[in-house]
């Protein structure tokens, strides 16, 4: 590493400021409507297995429309597609606002927005990561993406934290409100952005040939495909998330208030690495960091299994966030900037399919060994399982292990 520089040193780029700033201000609103729909599902139906189908409904979308929102981002113009997309979403947290107030809500009408923002996603994380890269200079965007993790870590702390006093004293309607109108702070940013970049070898056509090129190029590349993997099987096996109830209430005994704090642990630890990584943006030995960190997410993940008092517990679980947080800045560098510029959407569709289907499967893994052998015994094993595939990768995939981060691979 060289010496350090600013953490913040992306933000002196105005169009890269602008968007940053923009999205914070979105990603606490998306937050608060993540609370605002959870509780208000559970009060309508009283039913834990409704709660299920939120995940669902986000989920099945995203997985339909992933690789389709990278061809989007792809063919036209970015900016564009990302204000759009905002604007839709905008309007259906509205419709949500709306329905709460004159208590015409329903679960269904909440799966069905939920779905309808899951399809925007789907096409405006495209947009906005193949975007990014053009926003300021190469050599900082490791700072960049690093600074994009920590707005997203800061945004789980502080978005639910608001909407917690917000349902008590405004009502559930008031979350979704605000998230209408953080969409619009998007809106803005972008609009702000003076620089449109041309897109070399444009294609104005959507067509599975399109598609295709996609998927020859990631998995052409091992480096990204591994990358990609090793995202997908950390994730899948070490999704402790879903379990933390049982860890509060049965295992550690520290009820809700000791829930809501194991939940803000991983943030903690990710925000801490996040500030300090992104005070090194010219960061060597890349591929190895990111296997000892995933490997060091999977020993963390053993030992939360394995601690029965609180303190050491929020300990293990806030390191875990701070490896995961190292590895995400990596993984995220290495495959934009390694990626061309007329790919980048459909890389990042492709990746999106990794990246949410990891822990969203990894939830329904960890349940059903949970119920055979319990909590404790599920968080051990996801660990093992990460520490083994993390080792197979790291085997079978050199040019990872041996990745520096100044070379170009394509």
């Amino acid at each position: 590493m060289k010496r350090p520089v600013s953490p913040f040193i992306a933000l002196r780029f105005p169009d890269f400021r602008s968007m940053w700033i923009g999205l914070f201000i979105s990603a606490i609103g998306s937050q608060m409507q993540i609370v605002g729909v959870t509780w208000h599902v559970y009060e309508l139906t009283h039913s834990a297995f409704s709660l299920g189908f939120i995940g669902l409904s986000r989920f099945v979308p995203l997985l339909l429309v992933s690789p389709f929102g990278g061809l989007i981002a792809d063919a036209f113009d970015r900016k564009k597609i990302i204000i759009i997309n905002q604007l839709v979403m905008s309007v259906s947290a509205f419709l949500l606002f709306v329905a709460t107030f004159t208590n015409l809500v329903s679960p269904l009408f909440i799966y069905f927005i939920l779905a309808i923002n899951s399809v925007c996603s789907s096409i405006d994380i495209p947009a906005r990561h193949a975007l990014t890269p053009h926003l300021l200079p190469r050599k900082y965007f490791m700072n960049a993406i690093s600074l994009n993790s920590l707005m997203w870590q800061a945004s789980i702390v502080i978005g639910p934290a608001i909407a917690g006093f917000a349902i008590a004293y405004l009502g559930v309607g008031s979350l979704y409100l605000v998230n209408s109108l953080s969409y619009l702070a998007v809106v803005v940013s972008v609009l702000l952005i003076r620089f449109t970049p041309e897109l070399e070898g444009k294609s104005s056509t959507i067509s599975l040939s399109a598609l295709k090129e996609g998927f020859v190029f990631v998995f052409k590349h091992p480096l990204i495909s591994s990358s990609m993997i090793i995202d997908f099987f950390a994730t899948f096996f070490s999704s402790a998330t879903t379990l933390l109830p049982i860890f509060a209430k049965d295992i550690l005994n520290v009820g809700p208030q000791g829930l809501g704090l194991l939940y803000a642990a991983s943030s903690v630890g990710a925000i801490f690495a996040g500030l300090l990584f992104s005070s090194f943006p010219h960061v060597r030995h890349q591929g190895k960091i990111l296997i000892v960190s995933v490997f060091i997410y999977g020993i963390t993940t053993i030992f939360f299994g394995l601690s029965r008092l609180f303190i050491f517990s929020f300990v293990f679980l806030a390191l875990s966030g701070a490896t995961d947080m190292i590895s995400t800045v990596i993984r995220n560098t290495l495959r934009q900037l390694n990626t061309p510029d007329r790919l980048r959407g459909r890389m990042t569709s492709i990746n999106s399919i990794f990246y949410n289907g990891g822990p969203q499967l990894g939830e329904v893994e960890a349940g059903v060994v949970a119920g055979f052998f319990g909590a404790p015994v599920s968080v051990v094993i996801g660990g093992i399982g990460t520490i083994i595939v993390t080792a197979l990768i790291a085997f079978f995939v050199p040019k990872l292990r041996k990745y520096h981060g100044d070379e170009v691979i394509i």
